[in-house]
């Protein structure tokens, strides 16, 4: 690879690290070999500041720009967030309600099985304290659906993880270790 500036990131395709090159692995790297990479890394991928420093680990990441975009959070400097599964809760989405259509006529089936709700109807008799009868607030028609109150819909759903991964093709970040120490733009 030609000249690159000390601490430039490079994608290679390659199964080795070039020779100057370092892969961006979260290795932590001895200052006193390497304290011109050091004096521009510093500690903000790791090691103790005193005799090791850390180089960026892009194993299984995404690279993502530092600073805060048009309607976005802030990012920084060696921030490392997000997680590749996840389990979503009812806390999680945003408030909502599901509809739950009847009909307004009187029912005609005894048995929920392929109906909606209807009116209630049918006959009881008293038998001392209890009642007892058909009661038929099912139908099979489906014209006239009217909405239900909103709560009368519970919570659905079980809680299981889902992978939350965009699509992506592994290959090797780079890191150069020797290479033009790069100058300030004044």
């Amino acid at each position: 690879m030609d000249d690159g500036y000390l601490g430039e990131i490079r994608l290679f395709a390659g199964n080795f690290a070039p020779r100057g090159w370092h892969y961006c692995d979260g290795s932590l790297l001895p200052i006193a070999d390497n304290d011109a990479l050091f004096s521009l890394l510093g500690t903000v991928y790791g090691g103790d500041g005193r005799s090791t420093f850390g180089l960026p680990d892009f194993r299984g990441r995404i690279p993502v720009g530092v600073g805060t975009g048009p309607g976005l959070t802030e990012r920084w400097l060696g921030q490392i967030s997000g997680m590749e599964i996840s389990t979503l809760t009812v806390d999680s989405l945003p408030s909502h309600t599901h509809s739950l259509k009847a009909v307004g006529t009187e029912g005609n089936e005894q048995q929920p099985e392929d109906a909606v709700f209807a009116l209630s109807y049918g006959q009881f008799q008293q038998e001392g304290s209890t009642y007892t009868g058909q009661n038929t607030n099912f139908t099979k028609s489906t014209t006239n659906l009217e909405p239900m109150n909103p709560k009368s819909v519970g919570n659905a759903g079980g809680s299981t993880q889902h992978y939350n991964v965009q699509p992506f093709l592994g290959i090797n970040y780079v890191i150069c270790l020797q290479g033009l120490y790069p100058s300030r733009n004044t």
